[in-house]
């Protein structure tokens, strides 16, 4: 069953959603004509709800229904941390629209984690490379919504290339900052005593030699090497691993699967697949591992109890007419009831004749990329330092 991603789009622009003009909500508020004459404002105040909350960013339902994606790339942790967002929190936001989720993370926001002893002549550097990164990385996207696939993996590689290249410069500073944990406090993280796992003495005299090793070699700038030597320190951790986070038994594992209809002979073949994965994993042999639960899902697929049109409906956060409602459960039940692996040309049509009824909710609803410029919570307000 092919199942529509919520947020399928990458653009979500005013422009690409078909509104003629952002109103401004905020006094004295500048706006720019682009070419095909439609006005947006460059910075705008918006007051509404969260929604949720996503790393440097959240999604908030405005007071004028729309929803919004709010980027905090400009703030600092400290202050993102002072805010304290929580769902349903009713927060006031001034910031210029984007045209892309990728527009939000400019050089600014990237610096702001650098080491402050980057010279000015590797900063410039650097700005140079993020630049040619973020063209890069536009470049692929639309390759992706083109569908063409091998120009993409060929941007993402020149582009992967480029931050090999951008570690290189930052590396040396963060090393120069760099204040290891004590091999006791390293291994503590782990928490393994909190768990009543108790490591041998002659383990831990081994781990702490590597582990000293290793920050040696780390501060050599020395990398390969000292990857070789975490290898090894996993290596001898692995069986503490194990007990800390075993294996769960098929018939648990399985619990967790709706499943209709399956015949006892190939829940037997589930089973095994499932047991010779595990031990594929315990013999450190993840190709095999892939490969057997590939298999074992492929099988479970088939026999996954299906949604309800309504619990399916859920997901998307928007309201669709009565008469598209009826055709979407009318085409909703006849795909349950087509056979996955001899009508799967028919399943397509039907899922495409689906989501053409939704395409008009899914651009109605896009979110529009607002970039912080200043933050208003309970009162208090808060511009990027």
């Amino acid at each position: 069953m092919k199942v529509p991603i919520k947020k399928y789009w990458i653009i979500a622009s005013a422009l690409t959603i078909g509104m003629a003009v952002l109103t401004p909500l905020q006094a004295g508020a500048t706006s720019v004509e682009p070419t095909n004459g439609v006005t947006v404002q460059i910075e705008q105040q918006i007051t509404g709800k969260i929604k949720s909350i996503s790393g440097d960013g959240i999604e908030l339902k405005g007071r004028d229904g729309k929803n919004y994606y709010i980027g905090f790339f400009k703030f600092s942790e400290e202050q993102l941390e002072k805010m304290n967002l929580v769902e349903g929190q009713e927060i006031t936001v001034e910031g210029s629209v984007a045209e892309d989720y990728l527009d939000f993370y400019t050089f600014e926001a990237y610096k702001k984690y650098l080491p402050k002893e980057v010279s000015k002549d590797d900063l410039t550097k650097l700005e140079k490379m993020f630049n040619e990164v973020k063209k890069l990385e536009k470049e692929a996207s639309k390759a992706y919504e083109n569908n063409a696939m091998e120009e993409a993996e060929q941007k993402y590689e020149e582009l992967g290339k480029i931050y090999v290249e951008m570690r290189k410069i930052t590396r040396p500073y963060y090393l120069a900052n760099w204040q290891p944990q004590t091999f006791e406090e390293y291994l503590g993280d782990y928490e393994f005593s909190e768990n009543n796992i108790v490591i041998s003495e002659n383990d831990k005299k081994q781990l702490q030699a590597i582990y000293e090793e290793w920050v040696k070699l780390e501060k050599d700038g020395q990398e390969e090497k000292a990857n070789e030597k975490m290898d090894e320190f996993h290596k001898i951790l692995k069986p503490y691993f194990e007990e800390l986070y075993p294996p769960l038994p098929f018939e648990k594992y399985m619990e967790d699967f709706e499943l209709v209809d399956i015949p006892a002979e190939t829940l037997a073949k589930l089973k095994n697949l499932y047991e010779d994965a595990r031990k594929a994993e315990k013999d450190d042999n993840p190709e095999l591992y892939d490969k057997l639960f590939g298999e074992f899902y492929d099988i479970i697929h088939q026999f996954l109890k299906p949604q309800t049109f309504e619990e399916y409906m859920t997901d998307f956060d928007f309201e669709v007419s009565e008469a598209d409602l009826k055709q979407l459960k009318q085409l909703y039940e006849e795909i349950l009831k087509l056979d996955k692996k001899e009508e799967q040309t028919k399943i397509e049509e039907k899922w495409e004749a689906f989501h053409t009824i939704l395409e008009p909710y899914f651009k109605a609803n896009k979110e529009i990329l607002i970039s912080a410029s200043k933050v208003t919570i309970n009162g208090e307000e808060y511009l990027p330092q």
